[in-house]
């Protein structure tokens, strides 16, 4: 069956799909906090543990032993087992595209659709007080709040403060937003405007709950 995935990964796109929140023991061809594209196989040894969270569809999945075909949704596995949990998380933050990115502060509210008329925007939401922000070594990264007054939080980035050399935790630095508050974050030339889930608490929160793509 392992077969069947290596023919079948070449057609589909590079975009990336789902991010790799843990992995344990033997686990071939991908590490923390990697993204991986639909059509990526993964090979699991027999006491291997893979733990990817889908941007999209918020499926959180624990993966052991085994082959991974991973999806646009979900992963298909063959040879092991996978245990899949839906978790709070916002496509719309976990997957914020370039154009909307080197959006004017004044346009970077992205538009849902609302059954009622004349209603807000739904912002894009994040789950935990402490989000983790894709940015890069060198750039700084300013946060502050545009609801309320509190703070602003200016980071400059560098290489050591960044996990995986690429996401800044504020979990890690034990910096924490407010349940409820509306925030701009500025990188560079990119701005985007966020909102924290009102229930959201400083508790264990999967990756893409809490995940902000600005680079």
């Amino acid at each position: 069956m392992a077969g069947v995935f290596c023919l079948a990964a070449p057609a589909w796109a590079e975009t990336p799909a789902a991010i790799v929140e843990d992995v344990q023991g033997k686990v071939d061809g991908v590490e923390f906090m990697d993204y991986v594209a639909p059509g990526k196989v993964i090979k699991l040894g027999p006491k291997g543990t893979l733990v990817l969270g889908y941007l999209k569809s918020c499926w959180r999945e624990t993966i052991t032993g085994g082959v991974v075909l991973v999806g646009a949704e979900q992963s298909s596995v063959q040879l092991g087992d996978v245990q899949r949990v839906k978790v709070p998380c916002d496509a719309n933050a976990a997957q914020l595209s370039e154009r909307e990115a080197n959006q004017s502060a004044a346009t970077t509210f992205r538009t849902m659709r609302s059954d009622t008329k004349g209603a807000p925007a739904k912002l894009p939401t994040i789950y935990a007080v402490s989000p983790l922000v894709q940015a890069k070594s060198g750039s700084t990264l300013v946060v502050e709040r545009t609801d309320g007054r509190e703070p602003t939080i200016t980071v400059p980035l560098k290489s050591d403060s960044l996990v995986a050399g690429k996401f800044y935790d504020f979990a890690k630095a034990g910096k924490t937003l407010t349940p409820g508050g509306t925030y701009l974050a500025t990188l560079g030339a990119r701005r985007y405007t966020f909102q924290v889930d009102a229930h959201a608490t400083a508790s264990a929160t999967p990756i893409v709950g809490r995940l902000l793509r600005l680079e």
